[in-house]
């Protein structure tokens, strides 16, 4: 299914959270129907747990996307939920035990918003094998009652680098990543080598504000300013996050520099402060809410499929904002090099 501007829109009213990238999907080798756990459509109230990865809703990037998906989903069905979230600094054990409370509760499905929570629902599934679970960001786990929503990352933060070398005009850019993961390596591979697409001379700063398992850098906008006002200082003209809540940090050191930042995930220019927006070039879209809703609405239909689901910019499932007019200078050659993407002429990074 592809989302169109109205309908992210529409996402953003309902969660108070910016717009995302669409909705395709490819399913992954492993997404064969589980074996004997489908449940038929559910003829009263569906009950879903939302665990939220560190920052919870509020942070106007990737759990407020989550938590737009299960807006989504309660247009069209009668949905009970309960919402946790992670908390600054908190083991595996602990995110074992909020997973098993909602299973225990009779919740179900459950969404694990975050590849943070991999190693723990890796050990609670298989002691609800008639729960049907979902994870985003990880495909690692193999069972037969878990779903990976994964994306290709890698594919919109090519098209905002394509962004940030044009409207830099050949000046250095930067980056600036939540915690150094494979995962958010991507966003820096993709972003690095879009900006070299259009100059390979441009130089690209790469910072991060935690090493895993620190995951604090995803809930940080003070370390994130700091950081982002050293890369301004040094000559960059626009600075990319993927960095989940604290990129607000970045957005406030924008606007003391009065240089352009790129917001991640959802539609960030929507959810800013008014001093922010002109600022806020574009974001890199990333459906985390159109995966979600649909996670929700096939497995009440039940159509749930273990393995994985990649959503992708061949798909719609990941891609840039327009809601800047700033951006519209640019938004021709970004197209160009976005037809290229979809028709496999150019092969985008994973790793730096």
């Amino acid at each position: 299914m592809k989302v169109g501007v109205v309908a992210l829109s529409a996402s953003l009213a309902l969660a108070a959270c910016g717009s995302s990238g669409g909705g395709g999907k490819s399913t992954g080798a492993g997404g064969n129907p589980s074996s004997g756990g489908s449940k038929a459509a559910p003829s009263k109230v569906v009950k879903v747990g939302l665990a939220y990865d560190v920052g919870g809703r509020g942070d106007k990037s990737f759990n407020d996307l989550a938590a737009a998906g299960l807006a989504k989903a309660k247009a069209s069905l009668k949905i009970q939920t309960k919402e946790l979230s992670a908390v600054q600094g908190e083991s595996d054990a602990q995110k074992a035990e909020r997973l098993t409370l909602l299973a225990k509760a009779g919740y179900n499905p459950i969404i694990g918003v975050g590849f943070a929570y991999a190693k723990s629902l890796g050990q609670v599934a298989p002691k609800f094998p008639k729960v049907h679970f979902a994870i985003v960001d990880d495909n690692s786990i193999k069972a037969s009652n878990v779903e990976g929503l994964v994306f290709s990352e890698n594919e919109s933060s090519y098209l905002v680098g394509v962004a940030a070398a044009l409207a830099g005009k050949g000046k250095p850019v930067g980056f600036i990543g939540g915690v150094q993961t494979p995962l958010i390596q991507k966003f820096q591979a993709g972003y690095t080598a879009g900006v070299h697409a259009v100059d390979p001379k441009i130089k690209v700063a790469v910072n991060y504000i935690s090493q895993a398992p620190d995951f604090s850098g995803f809930n940080d906008p003070a370390k994130a300013k700091t950081i982002a006002e050293g890369q301004y200082d040094n000559g960059a003209a626009v600075v990319y996050h993927a960095a989940g809540g604290s990129g607000g940090g970045l957005f406030k050191a924008a606007v003391e520099k009065k240089k352009l930042a790129i917001g991640v995930d959802s539609d960030q220019y929507q959810t800013a402060a008014a001093d922010q927006k002109s600022l806020i070039l574009t974001s890199a879209l990333k459906g985390v809410d159109t995966a979600v809703a649909d996670f929700i609405q096939a497995d009440s239909k039940g159509q749930f499929k273990a393995g994985f689901t990649r959503f992708s910019l061949k798909d719609n499932g990941v891609g840039y904002a327009t809601s800047n007019p700033a951006i519209k200078a640019f938004q021709a050659k970004i197209e160009d090099y976005k037809k290229k993407i979809i028709s496999g002429a150019i092969k985008v990074p994973t790793t730096p």
